[in-house]
């Protein structure tokens, strides 16, 4: 059985193809996995080793990049220090999901953007962000497919995975050779514990109308809960147009959908992904506009408890030059951080935010100006790798 501190998740189990769903709390202290530490203890490491790296050194905000780096500026004023990772360094091709993990190196999704080949998560040295090798290597039989946010958390490495969206959409009613999934890795080997166990993941079809939720990016909540954006993929849709969901998963197992952009109060919740909870205990989520000249691209705020939408902080203006996010990221002072794409002045910077008046400065700029070329996942030195809070 896999086990998180306080989380027993639905799992598809490696190499037995079992479903594991609940576990109560008092149970919890006796489950271990074969061969390691038990999970409080485990946990205790990983809270030692992380309070070293806070206090260790000044902190930096490192961003992933479309020029397949990533770079690394200083937190509190966004100067550019250094180009963190080489370009393509350890075959580097689209960074997404990135998280500090055990002994403080740096770990990255690489999607390998535009190919077939399967995603990885790549290793890169602490301080030089010298290549360490793959801890999940492309040529694994278990690794993800179009991954996109990762999360970590008690040694153990969630990762969204898209799958392969065209399958869908062609209405192919085979099984998707590269399904939707949340997997699961050890952080340390890299070895596959298993998926996370979710219908609305699986390809359905019904006729020629083929359906699929695909996961985009993850965080852990105060309530220690998985919350996950979901991007609808239908064969007779447009995926662009399609409302989409947040999805709660419990810390025993139990799934259910926290926001359906269906029925959200308005919310027009569409193609969500970065996601993060903020110092108020709010739930900061990434949108896309849907209608070029009605809509425009923002980012969305719900209550964290109840997931009821309440907010919205406007990243454009329909009808005007676009900035889109997919990644956000609570930073010092708990201003939220936003990285912009599309096609208005700003584009490829990274924008900071004071989420009660709205108000933003560019914290890091783009090219040509800056160094930035097309801002993607981000992560500072103190932030969690779990919740992705911020340890001011």
């Amino acid at each position: 059985m896999i086990v998180v501190r306080g989380f027993c998740l639905a799992l598809l189990m490696a190499g037995v193809g079992s479903l594991v769903v609940g576990c109560s709390a008092d149970a919890q202290s006796e489950i271990q996995q074969d061969g390691e530490d038990s999970v409080g203890e485990v946990s205790e490491a990983h809270k030692a080793d992380w309070g070293k790296h806070d206090r260790s050194r000044g902190d930096s905000l490192y961003v992933g990049t479309q020029d397949d780096t990533v770079k690394r500026f200083n937190a509190k004023t966004g100067a550019f220090e250094s180009v963190f990772v080489t370009p393509g360094s350890g075959g580097l091709l689209g960074p997404r999901g990135l998280v500090f993990g055990r002994n403080e190196n740096l770990l990255v999704v690489n999607q390998n953007v535009d190919t077939l080949i399967n995603g990885e998560i790549l290793k890169y040295e602490r301080k030089t962000g010298a290549f360490l090798g793959a801890v999940v290597s492309k040529s694994d039989r278990d690794a993800a497919f179009s991954p996109r946010g990762m999360v970590l958390k008690d040694r153990r490495l969630y990762v969204a995975s898209m799958g392969d969206p065209d399958y869908v959409l062609e209405g192919n009613p085979a099984p998707n050779p590269r399904p939707a999934r949340v997997a699961v890795f050890k952080e340390g080997g890299g070895e596959w514990l298993g998926d996370i166990a979710y219908g609305d993941f699986d390809m359905k079809c019904v006729g020629a109308v083929c359906t699929q939720w695909s996961p985009r990016a993850l965080v852990f909540g105060p309530d220690g809960a998985l919350y996950v954006t979901l991007m609808k993929f239908a064969s007779n849709e447009n995926p662009n147009l399609a409302p989409g969901r947040i999805l709660k998963i419990s810390e025993y197992g139990t799934s259910k959908i926290f926001v359906d952009g269906d029925d959200c109060g308005g919310c027009g919740l569409a193609r969500p992904e970065g996601l993060a909870f903020g110092p108020n205990g709010k739930l900061y989520v990434t949108s896309f506009r849907k209608d070029p000249l009605t809509d425009n691209d923002k980012i969305l705020v719900f209550n964290g408890k109840t997931g009821a939408y309440e907010d919205k902080i406007d990243l454009d203006v329909a009808g005007a030059p676009r900035a889109f996010s997919q990644a956000i990221l609570f930073g010092p002072r708990g201003k939220l951080f936003v990285s912009i794409l599309g096609n208005g002045p700003d584009t490829g910077s990274v924008r900071r935010y004071d989420v009660r008046s709205k108000t933003y400065d560019v914290f890091v700029p783009a090219a040509p100006v800056g160094p930035l070329v097309g801002a993607w996942y981000m992560t500072f030195g103190k932030t969690d790798p779990a919740t992705l809070a911020y340890d001011d």
